[in-house]
């Protein structure tokens, strides 16, 4: 029988056979605490489940998932059957299925290191156990036994025997009866949203009200909870603040009341994910929880992400996919609605500047790859489901749904909607029945829409060209637009063109002209702006309406170079910041240019999410499209600057911290690293910035990198946070020292053993990586090539992409590691699918770079 790896087509053959009425799972977790990790075989729990499900086809022969290392016993319809003759390691063979049937397997689970299944997590601060499941595309069958795809949904229900003094949490409401955690049943639901949070976690409640329009009084009770170690830090006030305004908005607008009872919040360690939105219980990265100063780009990132959670109650558990080629109507979804509500209900109302300057930016990178799909992608199986969610699946979709409502209309986009959610409610759906809603509320044609914006892959550019008259008016703007020629569609766009100025010479730029136009075609004259006085800069994509990179014509670029921190409207700025960093990654503007530009303007950036990532942008730049000969240069430039805005900034604020952190990201040379060291040590001082337990380790990764702290520093920092993260803060830095030993150490322990947990696979990958230490780690890059179809087929697969992406010699940028990975790819043709992609991406960024690095150095002259 085939392996994990189910494909749609088997998926497909399953639902037309099967329909599940219910589950019932019974998980014995006692086993997560004492006794010792023998490394003789995995920590095993208990799993016992029973599904009822009829079959279409008496006499039929179908399966169930289960990726356990043991199966005790198996029983269909009160027979016993043979695990060893059924059971092959990831499937349970159902052979002469009646119409009504009775599953019951019981089996022994293992407790995961990887973030996948029921992850088991020990504390190193308190000794404490901690555990979550994580499913996501298809891990419910590493806890119980099912049938792992989201069309065959079913209520389930919990039972859990857990450790004295644990608390149990599920997606439904849950009692602890005679020693056992019993849950009520939940609604008809998908395995991969199923959930359990079991340990000593920390617990908060509140309970949100609402009257409805009918009358009666909705009542949903909220908690949250982390681990112990962080209750110290954790402000639940504010999640539940943004929790309610959230569930408020999402009630004014859906029309469909919050269909789950309870919703509980969990702040889980080592999680893969920003956050998993499981129905009554949803799960977030823990990082979430700030152990020391952050900016409000942090807290704005949280809300959007508990929004964006929010929002699958409806788009995506309420109402789900088919399959997995429809991931988009959840996520895309999930994340205009983030923003969007954010925007609306929260203190956050500058989230469209974020979503502009950082979310798009990962839908260009994505769009731009060889393996850039339609928004509506081609899944062939769980693998490809994997590598999915992704920035063309999120971001992108999110942007052509703001498009969608330029295009259709606000009410009629929300109307279209309510109507979705309660013509599907409780089942799974595919495009066209998105479509339909909307056709119906909107009366456009979404079929033609859906062509063009779904249905086909690519990114347009859209280029201003401007003719004066004699009397220095404007007599024609045209909108030029373009696409590569691997994907040459030219789409329908709704943009405003903004036209800017300034009124004197020391004064801002502002727009003093602005007229909506729907492009189409390669040229579109845009008539109402004709007659304008001569603009100095031209914005097309004004308002950031569409999904485009913004090109502009000579005038507005030189009008950018001498004024870009003049334009006084933030989302206007993003938005040409935006299109500056597209013309860099294209090698259209000298990597150093870019640099200069981020030197002279940034310090002037009010919006802190945009300085951050220019400040992101900026340090990519050097490392991967400046010239070779030209990074000492800009190295010290960058961190020259950084420290000048460090001691300018306002003292405590959050701009300080900004550039304290970029300093430290950037800093090599040996006056640098003293100002680093002294920091830490109290010996130097810059007023209003203080120097907590993530800062320091901050400051500390770059000194271990140049080799101004050794392992007794690291050790000693360590003992000073003996916490779980600074345990991941230890183990990065150790592996960032510049010793071949060092290197060699940290690639045994990611490549040759699986004895790190995911997030010190993570965290040491990243310590692995310098930008300084290319001669240092330049013998891995023809290692890379030897093991990874041998990491692919032993790990799991999130560890997997994890060290595909993470040990790619990206940093050996020459011809010669280009023709590595195409001889690679040439000679493994049959490799997995979803592992050639993973090296294709890989090559594709190490394409780009070597081309950057060539126009920044034709600059050079």
């Amino acid at each position: 029988m085939p392996g994990e790896n189910l494909s749609r087509d088997e998926a497909r053959e399953r639902a037309a056979l099967l329909s599940v009425e219910e589950y019932e799972v019974s998980l014995d977790l006692r086993s997560a605490v004492g006794g010792t990790d023998t490394g003789t075989g995995p920590r095993t729990f208990r799993s016992v489940t029973t599904v009822r499900f009829r079959s279409a086809e008496p006499g039929a022969t179908s399966f169930a998932d289960l990726v356990a290392p043991a199966v005790t016993a198996v029983s269909l319809n009160g027979r016993d059957l043979d695990p060893g003759a059924v059971f092959d390691g990831s499937r349970i063979l159902l052979e002469d299925l009646a119409e009504d049937n009775e599953l019951v397997v019981d089996a022994q689970c293992a407790y995961s290191r990887t973030g996948e299944g029921m992850h088991r997590f020990v504390d190193p601060e308190d000794g404490e156990v901690y555990l979550y499941t994580q499913y996501e595309p298809a891990d419910a069958r590493r806890v119980f036994a099912g049938f792992e795809q989201p069309d065959l949904k079913a209520p389930f229900r919990f039972e859990v025997r857990a450790p004295e003094g644990w608390v149990v949490w599920s997606n439904g409401v849950g009692e602890l009866v005679d020693g056992v955690w019993r849950f009520a049943g939940t609604k008809p639901i998908s395995t991969y949203i199923t959930a359990v949070v079991a340990g000593p976690y920390h617990y908060v409640t509140d309970l949100y009200e609402r009257v409805l329009d009918d009358g009666s009084r909705l009542e949903i009770p909220l908690g949250a909870l982390c681990r112990k170690g962080l209750a110290r830090h954790f402000d639940a006030d504010d999640v539940f603040l943004v929790t309610k305004q959230g569930l408020d908005f999402f009630h004014d607008h859906f029309d469909y009341p919050y269909p789950f009872g309870k919703y509980d919040q969990a702040f889980v360690p080592e999680y893969n994910l920003g956050a998993m939105e499981n129905p009554g219980l949803v799960t977030f990265r823990e990082e979430f929880i700030f152990r020391g100063n952050v900016t409000q780009a942090s807290y704005e990132r949280r809300a959007n992400v508990i929004l964006h959670e929010m929002a699958h109650m409806w788009f995506g558990d309420l109402v789900t996919m088919v399959w997995w080629d429809d991931l988009w109507l959840k996520e895309s979804f999930a994340d205009f609605m983030g923003t969007f509500s954010m925007v609306e209900a929260t203190r956050f109302t500058n989230g469209w500047t974020t979503f502009a300057n950082n979310r798009k930016a990962w839908a260009y990178r994505a769009d731009q790859l060889p393996s850039t799909h339609p928004v509506t992608a081609d899944i062939r199986d769980l693998e490809d489901a994997k590598l999915n969610f992704d920035g063309i699946t999120y971001a992108k979709g999110a942007s052509v749904l703001k498009q969608l409502v330029a295009y259709a209309g606000r009410d009629a986009f929300l109307e279209g909607s309510r109507r979705y959610f309660k013509r599907h409610a409780y089942g799974n759906t595919r495009l066209g029945d998105l479509l339909a809603a909307l056709e119906e509320t909107s009366g456009r044609d979404m079929t033609a829409w859906s062509r063009s914006w779904l249905q086909t892959a690519g990114v347009n550019s859209l280029t201003p060209q401007v003719i004066l008259d004699a009397e220095g008016r404007v007599a024609e703007l045209t909108v030029l637009q373009d696409a590569a020629e691997s994907h040459p569609e030219l789409r329908p766009h709704r943009v405003a063109v903004g036209l800017y100025r300034k009124e004197d010479a020391d004064g801002p730029l502002v727009r003093y002209a602005r007229a909506e136009v729907d492009v189409d075609g390669p040229r579109t004259v845009v008539g109402e702006l004709a007659g304008a006085d001569a603009p100095e800069l031209v914005l097309v994509n004004d308002d950031d309406l569409t999904y485009c990179k913004i090109r502009f014509d000579e005038g507005s670029l030189d009008t950018l170079r001498a004024h870009l921190g003049d334009i006084t409207d933030p989302l206007a700025r993003a938005l040409c910041w935006s299109a500056l960093w597209n013309l860099t990654r294209d090698a259209l503007m000298p990597a150093r240019d870019f640099v200069g530009l981020v030197l002279r303007f940034a310090g002037r950036e009010s919006d802190i999410g945009v300085l951050q990532t220019l400040h992101a942008w900026a340090d990519s730049a050097l490392t991967f499209y400046a010239a070779p000969g030209w990074r000492e240069t800009g190295g010290r430039l960058l961190a020259e600057g950084a420290l000048r805005e460090l001691r300018s900034a306002e003292p405590g604020g959050q701009h300080q911290l900004t550039w304290a952190r970029f300093f430290a990201a950037v800093a090599t040379g040996g006056a640098d690293l003293q100002m680093l060291s002294g920091l830490l040590e109290g010996t130097e001082k810059i007023d209003g910035l203080e120097v907590d337990q993530e800062l320091r380790w901050a400051f500390l990764e770059p000194l271990a990198a140049h080799g101004a702290a050794d392992e007794g520093v690291l050790a000693a920092e360590l003992a000073r946070d003996d916490t779980a993260s600074g345990k991941r803060h230890q183990v990065r830095c150790l592996a960032a020292r510049p010793s071949a030993a060092v290197k060699a150490q940290a690639w045994a322990a990611v490549v040759e053993s699986d004895a790190l947990s995911n997030a010190l696979v993570e965290a040491t990958i990243s310590g692995f990586a310098q930008a300084s230490h290319r001669e240092l780690c330049a013998p891995y890059a023809s290692k890379y090539f030897e093991v990874i179809e041998r990491v692919w087929e032993e790990r799991s697969i999130q560890i997997g992409m994890d060290v595909v992406r993470g040990l790619f010699p990206s940093l050996q940028d020459s011809r010669e590691t280009l023709d590595a990975a195409d001889a690679w790819l040439a000679s493994h043709g049959e490799a997995a699918p979803a592992l050639r992609r993973l090296v294709l991406e890989a090559r594709d960024d190490l394409a780009r770079a070597l081309r950057g690095q060539v126009c920044d150095g034709g600059s050079a002259g």
